[in-house]
């Protein structure tokens, strides 16, 4: 058993992070600016925050391991990034206490995000942004953080009445994309398109009804693609400079909001 490990299930550590994760959850992450994040991948990306994320990324502020879990880690993870991390061990059960998947890893990391904003996201001079209106679904919300981050987006927009982009589902789908992508989270719609007009930004929707195609798009230096709901799609008041679709061969009426900004997202942002 590793030095100070932690096994009581009545920790304070215990008590934290079950409130980050329980009914009360989101509105533990949003007042006190934490998530709980899990996964070999998510912890590398928040060990490496201050030398390869952006500025504001999120910060590691625990990680919890087990024995096995620390084992595990040594053998994919540089042993300099654990040099001076801020470890906690813990007992496997202390982990189930804490953990909420089925089968944890035995590794959890405690971390604190900064809250972004439109303001910010322009000081970063931002040319390429993908917005969302109310995304319900924690895996498609972390999944388009991971799409927009590879195909070279300067930050993600969720509108209010969107899931929380904390959640540890959502978070777990980001697969560390988090900490490269600056996210902005309750903006409505007005807000957004006051910010595109302030800003020269080109405002792009998505839609199945659309008569342009998004292949046939113009080039624009700045450009905010625009999303709708999973069920719903975007509601047809909402004044953009354009409406385009995704041409389809097959008999598919429409897309998964996670495949569709996958294809738009790569067309603005890579081709």
């Amino acid at each position: 058993m590793p030095n100070n490990q932690v096994t009581s299930l009545y920790s304070p550590h215990v008590e934290r992070v079950k409130a980050l994760l329980g009914s009360r959850g989101k509105k533990v992450r949003q007042a006190e600016k934490l998530f709980v994040a899990d996964g070999i991948q998510s912890v590398r990306e928040a060990l490496t925050a201050g030398t390869n994320s952006y500025e504001q990324a999120p910060e590691l502020v625990n990680l919890y391991l087990t024995e096995k879990g620390a084992a595990k880690l040594a053998t994919e993870i540089d042993s300099d990034l654990l040099k001076d991390a801020p470890i906690v061990n813990v007992s496997d059960a202390v982990m189930d206490a804490m953990a909420q998947t089925e089968t944890p890893q035995g590794i959890l990391a405690l971390c604190k995000y900064t809250e972004m904003t439109l303001y910010k996201i322009a000081q970063r001079q931002a040319r390429k942004i993908a917005y969302f209106w109310e995304i319900q679904d924690p895996g498609n919300s972390g999944t388009v953080i991971r799409t927009a981050e590879a195909c070279g987006f300067d930050a993600v927009i969720f509108s209010n009445n969107s899931v929380d982009a904390y959640s540890p589902k959502t978070i777990r789908a980001t697969v560390g994309a988090i900490w490269h992508i600056p996210v902005v989270e309750n903006i409505p719609f007005e807000e957004l398109a006051k910010f595109a007009k302030e800003h020269q930004f080109k405002t792009i929707g998505l839609a199945g009804e659309a008569t342009d195609s998004l292949l046939n798009l113009s080039e624009s230096e700045k450009t905010i693609l625009i999303f709708g709901n999973e069920a719903r799609g975007l509601p047809a008041e909402l004044t953009l400079d354009q409406r385009v679709r995704i041409p389809m061969k097959g008999a598919s009426e429409s897309l998964n909001v996670a495949s569709a900004a996958a294809i738009a997202m790569f067309e603005v942002g890579i081709r």
